[in-house]
């Protein structure tokens, strides 16, 4: 596998998805005052269902995505703070963009704190378009969501 590879990740892989996860979402824990979800995540439990992808070798960024009805849902894009401007995210979204595709879904949606200026500057930059703004429990969320071509037939 090629380092930019995006591939599913196995459970060997399960402390790298922990210790990257945690690295991306730990500076975001003064600033919005809880811990953010993703941290909190059963890791395992995802990798062993198939919805955790992995790029690096040692890994350095992450997707979290789940399928469901009429959408792909992404959960989580972890990259390690090391790695930043080197292409990663980017790498890694245009993956869930294929995946979406291949599973034969055309809308993407996902969620981020509302505090998470960075990230609300980036979705955007690939094709996301702001639903709604909703507060749930400790987390003001942004709900996004990206509608893809269906393709050709």
């Amino acid at each position: 596998m090629s380092d930019d590879a995006v591939r599913p990740a196995r459970a060997a892989d399960v402390p790298a998805v922990r210790a990257v996860t945690d690295a991306a979402y730990r500076p975001y824990v003064p600033r919005i005052g809880v811990l953010p979800q993703p941290m909190a995540a059963d890791h395992a439990a995802d990798v062993a269902a198939g919805k955790v992808f992995v790029t690096g070798d040692p890994v350095i960024g992450l997707v979290v995505v789940e399928a469901r009805p009429g959408h792909l849902f992404l959960d989580s894009v972890a990259v390690h703070p090391a790695a930043h401007g080197r292409g990663v995210g980017g790498r890694l979204l245009r993956f869930v963009d294929a995946r979406a595709r291949a599973l034969e879904l055309t809308e993407i949606r996902l969620y981020t704190n509302a505090l998470m200026a960075e990230n609300r500057r980036i979705y955007p930059k690939y094709g996301y378009e702001v639903v709604e703004r909703r507060v749930e429990g400790p987390y003001d969320r942004i709900h996004y969501r990206k509608r893809l071509d269906p393709g050709p037939d």
